[in-house]
């Protein structure tokens, strides 16, 4: 009877963080500090400790690597081709973030490097296989705009439809027509409530201010149209 060969494997655990920054879809990434691919831009991450619970890993690295803690990390896709990592056999689980606010990263462990750079710049350069990691993610987030308020959150307290369209476009990449997208904004329950207020622009209308409401899921769902 043939013995079948069994992979030996380390497993990794891999970080996109996505923000809002200086009107961009921004990615934390890091420099690497040594091999393989020195001096590139990767996403944090790193090797799973013996007996390390792999969310802990991914917390464990994202802080080791730039500074960050608390943010509350998703789990979202595992990547295993044979060939994605030259060191050898290597399975990532890969975890997702979208969070406003983010403070600016610190360097540490074998990151030479850590900062904000727009998605955009990025893609295409990435160590690894992470400019696919990075697209999976991208489509992730872009589809949590679809199905769930989180755009809310990179609003201020207060804040127009026009601020809240600004944060779909950003994230989406595309531009929306406005009048479609007030529509949808204010009848779909709970997303948005009416302050009372207005802000006065420099020039045209007064715009109407509004709050984040109480749903956290959109029904129904804000689409795309691309």
């Amino acid at each position: 009877m043939k013995t079948r060969d069994h992979a030996q494997l380390e497993i990794a655990a891999d970080l996109v963080v996505l923000t809002v920054r200086e009107a961009a879809l921004q990615v934390l990434v890091i420099t690497r500090g040594k091999k393989p691919f020195l001096g590139r831009h990767a996403l944090p991450g790193g090797f799973v400790r013996e007996g390390e619970d792999i969310d802990d890993a991914a917390a464990r690295e994202l802080k080791e690597e730039t500074g960050l803690d608390r943010i509350d990390l998703e789990q979202f896709a595992v990547y295993g081709k044979p060939e994605r990592d030259p060191r050898g056999r290597v399975v990532s689980v890969s975890y997702l973030a979208i969070m406003p606010d983010l403070p600016l990263p610190t360097a540490g462990s074998d990151a030479s490097g850590a900062g904000w750079v727009a998605v955009d710049k990025v893609r295409g350069s990435l160590a690894f296989d992470h400019d696919r990691i990075l697209d999976d993610a991208v489509e992730r987030a872009r589809r949590r705009l679809e199905l769930t308020t989180v755009a809310t959150k990179f609003c201020p307290d207060e804040f127009t439809i026009g601020d809240l369209r600004s944060v779909y476009e950003i994230v989406w990449g595309e531009t929306l027509d406005p009048r479609n997208f007030s529509r949808k904004v204010i009848n779909t329950d709970g997303f948005v409530e009416p302050t009372g207020g207005k802000r006065m622009p420099a020039t045209g209308r007064p715009a109407a201010l509004y709050r984040a409401g109480a749903a956290t899921t959109l029904n129904p769902p804000i689409l795309r149209t691309a």
